[in-house]
Order: structure tokens, then sequence, then C-alpha cells
């Protein structure tokens, strides 16, 4: 009524006082209840200027690390275990005079928690529980309250707008594209040919450091049905009802990178022997696995005796031993010169052990291709024995390899369909391995439904069948092919089926791209890499073919740069005992330059190209070493407890603007790192102190810190602590 009255007063003369009364009162009412119901953290909002300050929710009781302190401790000078002619060699490496040092191994014990009750895979809300699980608790200066969930965060983040990271060239990142100083500047210079990267979607621009300074970290057990063995982007964490295996059927990582640590084996973990011994025998309990066991028990060529599985010469999988099953192949096709022709080779499957170590006598690297069925984990044996070795499923994608790379491919006691999937996966054999290279297939029980199928396969793509025969001793048929070495063949073809792949399809794209059905040209000029078969070892690893005359110098300047730094600092500067290592892995290799330095000792190499670097991969095999592509904010294929040093040439300040979690990879390097191994990272100071920190909170020992301007040097060690 009142309201009707008001109404009809506004009609009158005095109408408009009326109103402008109204609008008054109902604004003042607004502003009142505004005031009494809103909370003062609602009441403005903040555009969040960067992603630093983001964290999970955590205790009120946890303390915060601050970076005044790292700073102070940086600044104390600890010359007791650096001798003067260890500093000198460690500031010639920077290339400096005034420098900082911290040498010492005092880490900070963090908080430990105990574990969430483990959740289903299904709801959201359980895998919100079990992401939480899996991360850190992190506090950070000035925090109040929760933080938003990871969800919002990936939000948030994806509203910052990346320069895309287009063909290898990370755009303007200049101020994280600045080297040691002494360094080579030309190392990363955009080559002609590039890889394509997996579409991760819309990319952020990272504006604050990469590690937050302020962050204090406390970690947490993984919890996966793994266990020990977990391999994040292989492993299924968890499952609907029972499922027959525990492995994808293809590379799928997880939602966000693991933030836990792995378990050690229940049985407990001893360093590993060192080589050559571990080539006959090697700790049991540390590859120690149910399935495992039960196959030791069929078969008579690793012998589980006390504490160590053992290798007997004597005994093989093969009649006769591996030496004699080798020497027949070399009977067979006397082109096939193990060592000299034949340098680089691919095992498919961990099925033959002993092939690598036979091969490595003759001066042959085997890299083995563990395939992700394998549940015996043979594929750990082989690493814990000290051979190549990476993890992969092998089923609709390209294998992380460039093409035209390796030498023979071999696949002993074969028992895949070839033809099957309209012969994608002889198709991926024929992009990897080298014009006029060996494709080596042997197996006791021959199908003939099987063989007619791979025959008219072979056929259809110009292999050249050279050589099958069943050896008497050994009671393997062995079948050799050969890769054709020109285009000429493919036009002879009655049938133009597979196809010749378009000419706008790269071959070396390997990371995340599907698997295809057609015959990529064998290149024939001799400016073309593959149009002529490499020289023979060691000349190979420091010959340079044609079409490497244009980054000639590049590689001369990176061997000599490295080799240097091997020399004067790695191998006596920085403490590290080299008889205890052998498996090793350069994170960020370029030209395969510290591999070439390191060549001398008793090590190998896994040289791995991240994806978002310019395409040097082909490279690093031509001149005899191996490696795969890898994105870095992904997990690696390999079991824990796989490397015995790791090496991270600026690693990280490449991939600022790339992964959302940076902190990932230090728990990816601790997975993968031995207890007892050794990681020399050289990176900016502004990441290297944060990082120093991270590592000290995973209780890693911090055997030297060097600095030099904006430059630095860490050499840590991972001890046997888990939360």
């Amino acid at each position: 009524m009142a309201i009707a009255r008001l109404a009809r007063q506004a009609k009158r003369s005095y109408g408009f006082c009326a109103k402008l009364t109204a609008v008054v009162i109902l604004g003042l009412s607004f502003i009142v209840v505004w005031s009494v119901f809103a909370s003062p953290s609602t009441s403005v909002t903040i555009q969040r200027e960067s992603f630093d300050n983001i964290g999970e929710p955590v205790t009120g009781n946890t303390k915060v690390s601050h970076p005044k302190t790292q700073n102070d401790n940086r600044k104390k000078i600890d010359e007791g275990n650096l001798s003067r002619n260890t500093k000198d060699k460690v500031k010639s490496d920077l290339g400096g005079s005034d420098t900082k040092k911290v040498n010492g191994s005092d880490s900070k014990s963090p908080s430990n928690h105990n574990h969430a009750s483990e959740k289903k895979h299904g709801a959201a809300k359980e895998k919100n529980e079990k992401h939480k699980e899996n991360k850190p608790e992190v506090t950070r200066k000035g925090n109040q309250g929760s933080e938003e969930s990871e969800d919002e965060d990936a939000e948030k983040g994806n509203e910052e707008e990346e320069q895309e990271v287009v063909d290898g060239q990370e755009g303007e990142l200049k101020d994280d594209e600045a080297e040691t100083e002494g360094d080579l500047g030309e190392s990363d210079q955009e080559p002609e040919d590039r890889i394509e990267p997996k579409d991760t979607g819309k990319k952020f621009k990272r504006k604050g450091p990469l590690f937050d300074p302020n962050a204090r970290y406390s970690w947490k057990l993984c919890r996966a049905r793994s266990k020990y063995n977990y391999i994040p982007c292989i492993d299924i964490e968890s499952g609907v009802g029972r499922q027959q295996g525990y492995r994808h059927r293809e590379r799928s990582c997880p939602k966000a990178p693991p933030l836990c640590v792995v378990p050690l084996p229940p049985s407990g973990y001893r360093p590993p022997v060192h080589w050559p011994e571990s080539n006959s025998k090697i700790l049991y309990k540390n590859v120690a696995h149910p399935k495992l066991a039960a196959f030791i028990k069929k078969h008579d060529w690793l012998v589980a005796a006390g504490e160590f599985l053992t290798f007997p010469q004597n005994h093989s999988e093969l009649n006769g031993g591996v030496i004699h099953y080798l020497e027949s192949i070399e009977e067979m096709v006397p082109d096939i010169e193990w060592g000299k022709n034949i340098h680089v080779v691919l095992e498919i499957g961990c099925t033959y052990a002993s092939l690598g170590a036979s091969l490595l006598e003759k001066n042959v690297i085997t890299l083995s291709l563990g395939l992700k069925d394998d549940l015996v984990d043979l594929a750990q044996v082989a690493l814990e024995r000290g051979f190549p070795t990476v993890v992969s499923p092998f089923g609709n994608r390209r294998l992380p390899f460039p093409s035209g790379v390796f030498d023979a491919i071999h696949c002993g006691g074969c028992s895949r369909s070839w033809h099957s999937k309209d012969g994608k996966l002889l198709l991926e054999m024929n992009r990897i391995l080298r014009p006029g290279g060996y494709f080596i297939l042997s197996s006791k029980h021959d199908n003939i439904e099987e063989e007619e199928a791979m025959s008219s396969l072979t056929a259809s793509i110009c292999w050249n069948i050279l050589a099958h025969k069943t050896d008497e001793v050994s009671e393997v048929g062995v079948k050799i092919y050969q890769k054709p070495e020109s285009n000429d063949i493919f036009e002879l073809r009655r049938r133009k089926n597979p196809p010749l792949c378009k000419e706008n399809e790269n071959p070396d794209a390997a990371w995340y791209v599907p698997m295809t059905t057609c015959l990529h040209t064998v290149p024939t000029s001799i400016e073309q890499r593959g149009a002529e078969w490499p020289e023979e070892w060691p000349k190979r690893l420091e010959s340079f073919p044609e079409w490497l005359s244009n980054d000639k110098e590049k590689l001369i300047a990176d061997t000599n740069h490295w080799k240097a730094i091997v020399e004067k600092s790695y191998l006596t500067g920085i403490g590290i005992d080299w008889s205890s290592v052998r498996n090793v892995m350069d994170m960020k290799a370029i030209y395969g330059g510290f591999a070439a330095a390191v060549s001398q000792q008793k090590v190998w190499v896994m040289n791995v190209i991240p994806v978002h670097a310019p395409d040097t991969l082909p490279i690093i095999f031509e001149r005899g070493l191996v490696g795969v592509y890898h994105d870095w904010c992904e997990s690696f294929g390999t079991y824990p407890r796989s490397y015995d040093l790791l090496h991270a040439d600026h690693l990280f300040s490449r991939l600022k603007n790339r992964c959302k979690e940076p902190v990932a990879i230090v728990v990816e390097m601790d997975r993968i790192l031995r207890p007892g191994g050794w990681a020399i990272i050289r990176e900016k100071v502004i990441i290297m102190n944060p990082l120093e920190e991270i590592l000290k909170s995973l209780q890693w020992e911090i055997r030297m810190s060097y600095s030099h301007g904006d430059e630095g040097i860490l050499c840590a060690r991972k001890t046997i602590w888990r939360p």
C-alpha cells in the first residue's frame, strides 16, 4: 500500500523530489547491508601477478624457510674439503675469479606426515584427495588460510598467455638463454629440421621466479599400485575393479605430475655392484619382484645365489651361447661386422638379456627397449647390470627416436605380430632403421600364417631378405632383412601399398605422434642425413659427414668445451667417485659433447633432447651415441633408481615457461637417481639458490656449490632417506 501511495504521489508536481528521495534511501540501504555481510577478504578483487604463491593447504605449525638465511649460508666459505687446486679447477670451469663457494652436506629435515587413506579412482572428490596425497605440503611466507585448489590454479594459469614454443624456439626468453660464462652461445642455435612437440594446449608465462624462494617442502611417499617400481606415465595408479595389468597400453601421464617420493624396496636397498663386476652379478634385493622370482625358476641363465642374482657365462637363453649366435649371424651376412660396420643397435624387448653384454665386448652399444608389458621387469635387471635401457609402450605411437639412426634392430625370441595393424609396427622399424640397415628377427617357433603375412609385408616395403636359416646349435630360426638404400625400387612395386609418405610429413617427429602406414623416401643426396654410412667406431665419434658441414665448427667447439670441463673439473675437481658411476644421463644434451668427453670412462650416457629444444638427436646418433626425445614436464620412461649420475646444464631455466610444476622435475630426478648417486647442475644463481633448498628438503647432500656472477655449478648426492 505504501508503494502504491508513493506511486500516486509521484504523479503530482512534486513527484521528482519523491523519486530522488527513494533512490537515495535505497542506495544507503544497499551500502549498509553490503558493509555488514561482506568480509574484508572478498571486498576487493586482486589479479594475480605470478603463480609462485599458489600452494596446497597446509597445517598451521609448518615453518617457513626464509631466503635471507639461505643467502647468508651461501656467503659462508668452507675450505675444509676443497683444496686450492680444486677451487682453481672449478673457477676455470666457470671462467671467473671472484667467486662464492659453499661445501657441505647439511640438510633440513622435513616434517613427516601420516599417509591419507588410499582412494579409489572414480568420483572427482576422490581424485582430488588422491592428488593431494601425492603432493608435498608447501608453506610460503605471508600465506593466510588455504590456497586455491589445483584446478583453480590451472584456470588462472591459463589466463596468463605465454609466447608459443614453435618448432623448438622458446619465444623471447632472453634472460633464460644466457649460458654459463665461457659456455657455447652457438650450441642452441636453431637447426633446419625440427621435431613436433606435444600440443599441451594454451600455455602460460611465469612472471615470478622459477622456484618460490620462500617455500618449504614436506614430502610424502607415493601410493601407487606398482609401489617401489613406480613409473608415473606408464603405470596405472588405480582403477575400478580388477585389471589384468598395471600398465597403460600407451604413455599416459597423470593430470598433474606426482610430487611424492618413491619408496625403497621393502627388503631394503644397497649400493649396486660396480661395473664391470655388475655384468656377472647384481644384488637381488635391488630388483626383487614376485614375477621375477617365478621367471628365475624357469630359466638357467640367471641364478639366485644368496644375496646376488648371477649370470653364468656358460649359461644362456640360447643353446650354444650368445657369442655363437652372434657369430652365426656374421656368417650368414658377412657385411655385418659387429663393432665396425655395426655400432648402434636397438634391441626390442629384453628377452636375450646377455645380447647387450656380448655385443659390448665387440664395441657395439645396444639400447634395449623395455616394453610396457614386460611384467617380469627384465628391463630393470638390465639397468642394474649397467646396460642402456629405456622403457616405452610400443603400440600406436612412434618411438622417441628420430628417423634412420639405428645401424641394426634385433628382436630375439620375438612373438610380435608385425603384420597386424596394417603393418604399423614394422613400418615404425623401417622409419628408425638407417638406409641399408639390418632387421634381425629370431624365433624358435615358426607360424606358417604369420610367416606368410610377414613375407608379404616385407616385400611391399622393399626389404631384401638376406638370410633365412635355422642354426643347428642354437635351434633358433633367424631371418635377416635389409632396408633399401635408394628410392628407385619403390617405383617398381606392382601395388603401391603402403603408399609413400607426403613430402610435408616430418619423419623425425616422434613425441606423441601416431604411427603411420606410409613409407618415407630414402635420402640420396650427400647433403642429406642418412645418404652415407657413418665411419667405423671410434672414428665415428669425431668425424663429420657432408650433411654436418654447416655445423662442423659448432660440433668441434662443443666437443672441446666439454672435454676441458670434464678433464679439469668433473673428473678430479668436485669429489665424484667415478668408479661407482656406470649409468649416466645428460638431461639436456645438445651435440653429445658431454657424452663424448666421458666416453673414455667406463660409463654409458643417455642423451636426452628436450622436445622444446633444437632437434640435434640425429647428430648424437651419427656420432655413435644413443639418446631419446623427452618432455621434462613429464616423467621419464625408466624405473626408479636407474642412474648413477645426472647432468643438467641450464635445464631448469629453459623450462621456466613450460612446466606448471617445476618442482616436479626435481622430484623426477630423485626418482630415477640411485641412493648414493650424483647430480651435477649448472644453472643461474637465481635458480640455484632455491633449488639447493629443495634438494636439502629431500635430504640430498650438497657436496659442492660454486658461483661466479649470475652463473653457478652445484654437485649433490642423493641419500637413502625416505619420509
